[in-house]
């Protein structure tokens, strides 16, 4: 990957005041993008704004309110001109309801923002992106997407949503000059995660122990791939979900 390959681009991440998100936001602009960014959390973005002051916007708001969405992609739009790239990276956790034990709040939650958000925010934004006949999609799937075990009943189905949404996107525009990935972490030691790291971190240690690499990995292992399918070096890889979970789909 060339050297600040991003410059001139502009990047829309949605989770980005946190986790992989913020380490996204943070890759591209060191690559020399500009990046706008939607989350609910304003001290993250807040964060985010004072290291990157230059090529950094942000709303506070969230995925699963279109006006939210429809309000962020026009400021986006108005302060950088066009949006490049979009990563889909907004997501919640269901702490590994069983379908029994979700009711239908919890599973509304979980779909709301891991579906229909990912819904709101593309189609939000490709159509500016065809406008032009170029756009790149990182969506942010899980290995809960392609396997059992991942998570709960509705984040498990949401994340398989999120493999097929992908698909059909890119076969639906890809030769419009719309190019859709999405990217399948495992263990990453995210805020999101950080209840499996409380008390004894037996949980933690479990699940490294489960994981062949033998350890959890860093959000910025995750900004790196999402860099490399964003980027030229990726142009022929269309429709594809990509696992970074240190071999726990290998099993």
């Amino acid at each position: 990957m060339a050297q600040r390959e991003f410059a001139g681009k502009t990047v829309f991440i949605t989770g980005a005041a946190s986790g992989i998100g913020y380490a996204q936001a943070h890759a591209f602009l060191e690559q020399g993008a500009s990046v706008y960014a939607l989350d609910s959390d304003q001290n993250g973005l807040e964060k985010l704004a004072s290291v990157h002051t230059e090529h950094f916007r942000y709303s506070k708001g969230s995925v699963s309110n279109q006006a939210d969405v429809t309000e962020a992609v026009s400021q986006a739009i108005n302060t950088f001109g066009h949006i490049d790239i979009l990563c889909n990276t907004a997501g919640v956790l269901d702490g590994f309801a069983k379908t029994l034990d979700t009711d239908e709040a919890l599973w509304d939650r979980i779909m709301n923002t891991n579906v229909k958000g990912m819904f709101f925010v593309t189609n939000a934004i490709l159509p500016h992106m065809l406008e032009k006949k170029s756009g790149v999609l990182v969506n942010m799937a899980s290995i809960a997407g392609l396997v059992g075990g991942g998570g709960g009943a509705a984040y498990t189905a949401s994340k398989h949503a999120v493999v097929g949404y992908t698909k059909q996107v890119d076969l639906d525009y890809c030769r419009e000059g719309i190019r859709a990935n999405a990217i399948a972490p495992g263990a990453i030691q995210t805020p999101m995660n950080a209840a499996d790291f409380d008390g004894d971190g037996k949980i933690a240690e479990w699940v490294a122990e489960e994981t062949p690499a033998g350890r959890w990995a860093q959000p910025e292992e995750v900004a790196k791939l999402t860099l490399y399918l964003a980027g030229a070096a990726s142009d022929y890889i269309h429709g594809t979900i990509i696992p970074i979970d240190g071999g726990w789909t290998a099993k």
